[in-house]
């Protein structure tokens, strides 16, 4: 039986793993060997902010953590620590849409419904938080899932990778349905 629960500070290595195995084992059908590793270097890791704010959640089976993902109210979009080169402000829930970030699944836990578990427990948070809207970049082995969650195509976009590579992705959107606590 499997545990969704707020990530901590101890849970980054078990993060950092889950990732790897992640991409490499989710994205091989659409990016290629080069796109994937570079994009694991450059672009993809632990956002320590978001476990830091306590919006980052993981799904965990036992001391496994088979699943990850969250939301932010804070400027970034996508990307790691090591993707940040300022920092990280908040926005304003009146007037900027919440993130949905870094949602990651081990391969062989994929389809079985836990990026919904992680994406309601963000989307109930979000709510309570004042946010009316969720934006996020979705990569292309996560756009089946977004689709399927409501999230609207706003724009494709080839987010640069410092070695000359591109890693196609879609900008998406969608309304937070969730009640608001008021």
């Amino acid at each position: 039986m499997t545990t969704l629960r707020p990530a901590n500070h101890g849970d980054v290595p078990a993060i950092r793993e889950l990732i790897v195995d992640s991409v490499r084992g989710l994205s091989a059908s659409v990016y290629s060997p080069a796109q994937i590793e570079s994009a694991l270097t450059h672009i993809f890791g632990v956002d320590t902010q978001l476990v830091a704010d306590r919006t980052y959640y993981v799904v965990v089976d036992g001391d496994a953590v088979v699943a990850a993902g969250g939301w932010s109210g804070r400027q970034t979009l996508f990307g790691g620590d090591q993707h940040k080169s300022e920092a990280d402000l908040t926005v304003d829930p009146a007037t900027s849409p919440a993130r949905i970030r870094a949602f990651f699944v081990h391969p062989a836990w994929a389809r079985r419904g836990l990026g919904r578990e992680i994406y309601a427990a963000c989307e109930a948070a979000a709510a309570a938080s004042g946010f009316r809207r969720f934006e996020l970049m979705a990569t292309l082995p996560g756009v089946p899932l977004y689709r399927a969650l409501g999230f609207a195509d706003l724009e494709t976009v080839s987010v640069p990778l410092p070695d000359g590579l591109t890693l196609p992705c879609i900008r998406m959107e969608r309304a937070i349905t969730a009640a608001r606590s008021e």
